[in-house]
C-alpha cells in the first residue's frame, strides 16, 4: 500500500504530470482508509522541503499562514506542540504540492482539474485552499473547486449547502462561488453563502469587503447586486423574488465557531438546523406547533439538553423513538 501511494504521489507531483495523474494523487486526500500510510509518507517528504526557496511567494504565504495558525492554537507544552506539528504536516505538504501545480498547470492547455470536499451531517470542516483562502464547510455541505477554473485566472468554487469564506485578495484572479441559482464574485472578503437544495431560500451574508451577485444559466437578474458589509441578499427559489436587507451578520455566521443563534425562529426552521448540526432525524408530529417561535443560543449543549431548553420555552414535549426524535404538542396524549 505504501509503495502504491508513493508511486501515485511521485507521478502526480511531476512538473509535466498529466491531469489524470494529478487527479489520482489528490483523490488520495479524500480516502480516510489511506490516511495513516499517506501521512507517513508526507512526513518523510516534509524533510525534503526544509530548505525551500523562500523567494517563491506562493510557498511563503501558504507556509506562514499555516504556521501562524499552529502557533495560535499551540499554548501547551513542547509535547503538545509536536503533536500539533504531526497533525498538520500532511496539510502543509498538500499545500506545497498544490503550489507547485498552480505554476505547472499554467503550462498545460487542458480542461481544469476539480477537487471535491464534503462535510457530513453533524460536523463542520475547515479547509485552506492553495491561494491562502479559508473555507468553513457547514454540516451536510459539499464543494467542488478548481485552481484555475474553466477560465484561466479565475478561482472557482461550486457549492451545495453552506460555507463561510475568507478569500485571499487577488484582483488579478477573481474568486467565484457558484450556487444552483446565482454566482457570487469577489476579489477578497469574508462572507457566508447558504444554498442547500432542500431550502426554499438562498442567502449570501457579507461581513467584510464586497461581493457582487451575478446571474447564471438558471436565474437572470435584471441587474447585478452589490452587497456592502452587514447586508444580506435572500432569493426565494419559488417566487424568484430577491430581497436585500441589513442584518446582524453574527446570527448567520456564528455556526463556523460551533455556535447557533436563534432570533424569533419558527420551530419548523429550527428543526432543520438541529438535524444538520447534530446529525439526527426529528419529526414534528403536530403540525399546529410548526409556526411557534424560539429565541436562544446553542454552543456546547447536546441535542437532549437543547430539547429540554425548547420544552421549557415552548408548549411542546419530545421523546426518542428508536433512532428518531419526535416532538409533539404538550396537549397531545
Amino acid at each position: 500500500m505504501k509503495d502504491q501511494i508513493k508511486n501515485i504521489l511521485f507521478k502526480g507531483k511531476l512538473e509535466n504530470a498529466n491531469p489524470s495523474d494529478k487527479q489520482e494523487m489528490f483523490v488520495l486526500f479524500h480516502q480516510p482508509e489511506k490516511e495513516y500510510e499517506l501521512k507517513s509518507h508526507l512526513l518523510e517528504e516534509l524533510k525534503t522541503y526544509e530548505n525551500l526557496d523562500t523567494t517563491q511567494t506562493d510557498f511563503t504565504k501558504l507556509f506562514n499562514q499555516l504556521w501562524a495558525r499552529i502557533e495560535k492554537k499551540d499554548s501547551g507544552s513542547k509535547t503538545r506542540h509536536i503533536n500539533i506539528y504531526i497533525k498538520i504536516a500532511a496539510a502543509l505538504i498538500i499545500g506545497l504540492f498544490i503550489g507547485l501545480y498552480v505554476n505547472s498547470l499554467k503550462k498545460i492547455d487542458s480542461e481544469p482539474v476539480y477537487y471535491a470536499a464534503h462535510s457530513p451531517r453533524g460536523s463542520i470542516s475547515e479547509m485552506l485552499l492553495p491561494d491562502g483562502s479559508i473555507i468553513f464547510l457547514n454540516s451536510d455541505s459539499r464543494i467542488k473547486y478548481s485552481i484555475e477554473g474553466n477560465k484561466r485566472g479565475v478561482r472557482e468554487v461550486f457549492l451545495t449547502g453552506e460555507a463561510w469564506f475568507d478569500v485571499a485578495k487577488n484582483k488579478k484572479k477573481p474568486f467565484v462561488v457558484h450556487t444552483p441559482v446565482y454566482d457570487v464574485n469577489v476579489t477578497g472578503t469574508q462572507f457566508d453563502v447558504k444554498a442547500y437544495d432542500s431550502d426554499n431560500e438562498i442567502m449570501t451574508t457579507l461581513e467584510e469587503g464586497q461581493v457582487i451577485i451575478h446571474s447564471n444559466d438558471k436565474f437572470k437578474l435584471t441587474k447585478e447586486v452589490i452587497l456592502k458589509p452587514g447586508e444580506q441578499v435572500v432569493l426565494n427559489k419559488n417566487s424568484r423574488k430577491l430581497l436585500i436587507k441589513e442584518v446582524n451578520t453574527k446570527w448567520y455566521t456564528s455556526w463556523k465557531d460551533n455556535k447557533l443563534i436563534f432570533v424569533n425562529m419558527e420551530l419548523k426552521d429550527l428543526v432543520v438546523l438541529l438535524e444538520r448540526k447534530y446529525g439526527v432525524d426529528i419529526e414534528v408530529k403536530d403540525k399546529d406547533i410548526l409556526n411557534l417561535h424560539f429565541d436562544g443560543t446553542i454552543k456546547n449543549e447536546s441535542i437532549l439538553e437543547i430539547l429540554e431548553i425548547i420544552k421549557k420555552e415552548l408548549p411542546v414535549k419530545y421523546k426518542v423513538v428508536g433512532q428518531k426524535i419526535e416532538i409533539t404538542n404538550i396537549k397531545t396524549k
